[in-house]
């Protein structure tokens, strides 16, 4: 049975602190990133501390449906979801919730759904007749009948570029990505055209350095690959997803190009389909924590009844600087 010593050793922090952190000391002042290192390792070793033992059995169990079909491939993971529940054990004593990914068409019984991206109407039809509380995620909902929050995806790529040209002096950047489509659902299109249009403006778009194909390491790998020896790699490149961020990452190594000496690398990090592997990288991070604190606030102050009226919350992407650009 794992005990706080455990979890101290595991979350790299003192017994006292993670005593504090479960116990909810308000007085306790720790970075967000130890908070949720010490309620990770907590969860990862099954420790339960008293105070938890005793609010479990007051809190409300809940299952919240993701509507992801519209930003994820169906064959592709969620895995964001598995690390769910830490954030909310971070939120709240009150819910003890379980998450399910919903897939058009197949109904699931939840008390709540956290949606992401554009829907069709016979969508929405299908969302409303799971549960009364939606939150819209970057959606295209231009009514107050729901609540939503609106994504600013450009001031992450606004961001990336000041960074690459400005701060950096790197003298272009080019993409390797992909594009998804199938039934009417387009993935992975906002990235490429953002960038584009972000780039147009400076006068430093270059169609030779924009490589696209699927969205899949496969992918990632072949048009790296193909890229280094035409030639045709700009300085800094933005790699469009995990998974094409995994196989390009892959192609460069092994033709001896070294990241970020040779060829500078930022990953566009939507919802992670992939255990990143470049954790320290500097990266776009379109859908963090904070979103999804902010999706589950507002959802649960729907399903308490709360509030009746919808809101609408504006969140910033951001570049987050790291280790490879």
């Amino acid at each position: 049975m794992a005990t706080i010593k455990d979890v101290a050793q595991s979350a790299q922090v003192s017994a006292t602190t993670v005593s504090r952190v479960l116990n909810r000391d308000d007085n306790m002042s720790v970075t967000p990133e130890v908070r949720m290192r010490i309620f990770q390792a907590a969860h990862a070793l099954g420790y339960v501390s008293p105070r938890q033992r005793r609010a479990a059995a007051e809190k409300t169990k809940l299952i919240i449906g993701v509507a992801d079909w519209r930003i994820i491939r169906p064959d592709r993971p969620n895995i964001r979801l598995s690390s769910l529940s830490c954030l909310v054990q971070m939120m709240t004593d009150q819910y003890d919730v379980s998450f399910i990914r919903l897939m058009f068409g197949q109904p699931q019984p939840v008390d709540g759904v956290i949606a992401f991206g554009a829907f069709t109407a016979p969508e929405m039809d299908f969302l409303r007749s799971l549960s009364f509380a939606i939150v819209f995620v970057n959606s295209d909902q231009h009514n107050y009948e729901f609540d939503q929050i609106q994504v600013d995806f450009d001031q992450g790529l606004k961001q990336m570029a000041a960074y690459l040209l400005d701060k950096k002096q790197y003298r272009g950047i080019g993409y390797i990505g992909g594009v998804y489509e199938h039934g009417g659902v387009r993935i992975g299109g906002r990235r490429l055209s953002g960038l584009r249009r972000i780039l147009e403006e400076r006068g430093l778009y270059d169609p030779t350095v924009f490589h696209v194909g699927d969205i899949s390491r496969e992918s990632g790998y072949t048009l790296a690959r193909q890229a280094a020896r035409e030639g045709r790699l700009a300085e800094a490149m933005l790699l469009g997803s995990d998974e094409v961020a995994e196989g390009a990452l892959e192609a460069f190594r092994e033709l001896g190009l070294r990241v970020p000496k040779d060829v500078a690398v930022i990953i566009y990090q939507d919802i992670q389909t992939l255990e990143s592997k470049w954790p320290t990288g500097t990266c776009i991070e379109m859908f963090p924590d904070y979103i999804w604190e902010n999706a589950l606030e507002i959802l649960f102050g729907r399903i308490s009844q709360k509030r009746t009226q919808a809101v609408t919350v504006v969140v910033p992407t951001h570049i987050r600087i790291g280790d490879t650009a």
